[in-house]
């Protein structure tokens, strides 16, 4: 396919993606879709009648989240979707469509892209075999780097919702107890070790209800998309604390969500298998096809100064756990899921150091820092620095992008 809105080879926002967002504009939120450099009003759309093959609620997009829309089912959402594919493909464009494109068309520089989900409840998964390896054998030992449990269930806490933030928004260096392994007592003060974590979140678009188990075979039908994650995390604060209940102060602090969800409609193309099972699985975790995503990620770390590098270069398909099974163990105890919902993937680490997910991986500890492109070294994250997770998937000519999931962490004395 081609557009009629010109964008170049590394776009993200093709004509196979229109992604969802919210976009403050003209003193008001609307739900918004993308292409090339611009934002799509899909309220101006529906009013003046350019969607009208769709049963859609009057308004619909005239609203602060896209909660109302993903929750109109997913066989709306692709009917949408293809709409807007048939309206700006060259070869099927209305004529007057097209005339009317500044009407819709608006410069993505000229809006603000705010946080796109009303979010009620948001899990956060460990199903990385690669970093649940790593982060066990430094917290552990070697020997038991995986805990019994790990290749048998998708192990997962419950996260903090109200501290998910839209890209763009700086990050607050969190206080806490710390306690080096010479120290007899912990201190109370700042996290030195602030950390990146690369990963993706799953959006729901269903509800379901108490009791209700959600097989792998439905849990498509209870997913919209995906976005670009990070789940910041304090290093010096989660070794003290994690033991036995796992994190809290150390993760709960901050998360940074991207502004745009990619449906998995259009992620479709790039469906891939994922690694094999290790051990039998239990019935409810069976699933059938592939269900993991070559979605290639990475993290770029830039200074206050500029200095910058590219710490890391990884990929959803090395993910352990797939995202149905993520939900089908989510549910199997009877736990329901509502609109907005979402639960992220935990660190995605691939085979090597180069694809590893996190600070703590990647300069191992501390021990191995990186350095930047002005010579200065980093071992976690400092005061000014900026974390850009991007991510994209390509296969032959079709191209989806995410965007960016960027922030800055800075100190409040």
């Amino acid at each position: 396919m081609d557009s009629w809105v010109l964008y170049d080879n590394s776009c993200d926002f093709t004509i196979y993606n229109f992604p969802l967002g919210v976009a403050w504009y003209k003193e008001k939120y609307s739900v918004v879709s993308a292409i090339g450099d611009f934002v799509i009003d899909l309220d101006y759309l529906q009013q003046n009648g350019y969607l009208d093959p769709i049963s859609l609620p009057k308004g619909i997009f005239s609203n602060q989240f896209i909660n109302d829309f993903i929750g109109l089912g997913n066989e709306t959402t692709k009917q949408v979707r293809e709409r807007l594919i048939f309206l700006f493909d060259s070869k099927t464009a209305p004529k007057d469509f097209i005339l009317r494109k500044d009407f819709y068309l608006i410069p993505i520089s000229d809006v603000s892209l705010t946080l796109p989900l009303n979010i009620g409840d948001y899990t956060d998964f460990y199903s990385s075999r690669e970093h649940a390896t790593n982060v066990g054998i430094m917290f552990r030992d070697p020997a038991n780097a995986l805990l019994p449990n790990w290749l048998h269930l998708p192990v997962a806490y419950h996260g903090r919702s109200s501290s998910i933030q839209v890209s763009g928004h700086d990050i607050i260096r969190p206080n806490g107890q710390l306690k080096s392994d010479a120290d007899p007592n912990p201190t109370y003060g700042q996290s030195k070790l602030v950390d990146f974590e690369l990963e993706m979140a799953v959006v729901v678009s269903k509800n379901s209800t108490i009791g209700q188990q959600i097989s792998t075979g439905d849990a498509g039908n209870y997913i919209y998309g995906m976005a670009l994650f990070n789940d910041w995390s304090a290093r010096d604060i989660q070794k003290w604390e994690y033991v036995p209940l796992g994190p809290f102060l150390s993760k709960n602090f901050a998360s940074t969500l991207s502004p745009w969800i990619v449906s998995l409609e259009a992620l479709k193309p790039f469906k891939v298998n994922g690694p094999e099972s290790e051990k039998p699985l239990l019935p409810y975790l069976h699933y059938e096809g592939a269900q993991n995503y070559d979605i290639q990620l990475d993290v770029e770390i830039v200074s206050s100064t500029g200095a910058n590098a590219v710490v890391s270069k990884s990929n959803h398909k090395y993910l352990y756990w797939n995202i149905l099974q993520q939900l089908a163990h989510h549910t199997v105890n009877g736990c329901n899921i509502r609109v907005g919902d979402i639960y992220a993937s935990g660190t995605i680490s691939g085979p090597d150091s180069e694809s590893f997910g996190s600070m703590l991986e990647i300069s191992w500890q501390g021990t191995k820092p990186i350095k930047l492109s002005d010579g200065s070294e980093r071992k976690f994250i400092q005061d000014g620095d900026t974390v850009i997770i991007r991510g994209f998937a390509q296969k032959n000519e079709i191209r989806v992008g995410f965007g960016e999931a960027r922030a800055t962490v800075i100190s409040i004395k």
